[in-house]
């Protein structure tokens, strides 16, 4: 059903299966990613699936706080320049991306995306496919879009230095480019780059912004309850003393609804870096992730840790979700 060649059993795969299926009375489309890997004791196989009913599209849904929100589509707006989004597989980064483009497309706009695969097709909006075996790579298709006369260019993932360079120069002739790479937060973004070979001073004045993004559970409503939770628990965390003496934690004990997780659905963390004068500066000086760290928070950026405690404080999620998924 995937197009995965049965017969091969020595090779990592991935594959497709698009399924249509009624349910109460209403035709919906699931996608499946299938990924295989060749173990000692035979194949492990990983099957994602992506309902695209569930993609939302408004920003303000997503989970992002007031200020990261206001820095990030600030930075979108620009008529040209870089915007990343990173975070590990399954972090929601094309769900942001998405998101992103929904709002700048315009029938006066002219957008072209390069993705591996296409996740979900959007109207208005010129969509490319890779295709590796017959040479169709992110490089290759994106040296073809700087002569469709683009506004807004988003590629799927930058893996290599040529798709990384050629994506610099884009969005310093006129372009605003929008990707994602994998990486821990925003800050050691700026070191991922530099080490893969972009040259400091091209990241400091092409690069906008940089969201680091994860995904945590959100507490099934159902059948949430208070957790009392001591003060010193807290402050370990990273609440300040004030905030932790006002703080009364949820979470789920499982119902029907929840099918006795505790949780349903999912909700982002997210941290946004605006890149400021000074830490343009400081990445032409080769100053290290700590540095820009540094300077990011002191111009207010809201770390991942931190969007985790306000989704704890707003009784959106768990301590063990936060804990689990961000750093203090």
């Amino acid at each position: 059903m995937a197009n995965l060649d049965i017969s091969e059993k020595r090779l990592p795969q991935d594959g497709r299966i698009r399924i249509r299926l009624s349910v109460n009375d209403k035709i919906r489309e699931l996608d499946f990613r299938i990924s295989t890997l060749p173990t000692v004791f035979g194949e492990k196989i990983v099957m994602r699936l992506l309902d695209r009913e569930n993609l939302m599209f408004d920003m303000r849904g997503l989970g992002f706080e007031a200020l990261s929100l206001e820095r990030f589509e600030k930075a979108i707006h620009q008529p040209f320049g870089m915007v990343l989004v990173t975070g590990p597989t399954g972090a929601g980064k094309s769900n942001t991306l998405y998101s992103a483009i929904t709002k700048l497309n315009k029938p006066d706009v002219n957008i072209v995306t390069v993705e591996d695969p296409v996740e979900f097709n959007l109207p208005g909006i010129n969509q490319v496919q890779t295709k590796e075996q017959i040479g169709l790579s992110f490089s290759v298709a994106l040296r073809s879009f700087l002569r469709q006369d683009p506004n807004i260019i988003l590629v799927g993932e930058i893996r290599d230095l040529e798709t990384a360079e050629i994506s610099v120069k884009a969005a310093l002739t006129g372009h605003l480019v929008l990707s994602t790479l994998h990486t821990n937060d925003a800050p050691s973004t700026i070191s991922r780059l530099i080490n893969m070979g972009v040259e400091p001073f091209l990241m400091a004045t092409s690069l906008h912004a940089v969201c680091a993004q994860r995904l945590v559970r959100r507490v099934c409503n159902g059948c949430a309850e208070d957790v009392r939770t001591p003060v010193e628990v807290l402050r370990g965390i990273g609440f300040t003393p004030e905030e932790a003496e006002g703080i009364t934690p949820v979470h789920g004990t499982g119902c029907e609804l929840c099918q006795g997780t505790g949780y349903k659905g999912r909700i982002g963390l997210y941290e946004v870096m605006e890149m400021t004068d000074a830490i343009r500066e400081s990445i032409i000086l080769a100053g290290s992730s700590i540095d820009l760290k540094r300077l990011a928070i002191e111009s207010g950026m809201i770390t991942l840790r931190r969007s985790g405690l306000i989704k704890v404080r707003d009784r959106m999620t768990t301590i063990e979700e936060v804990v689990r998924e961000t750093v203090g």
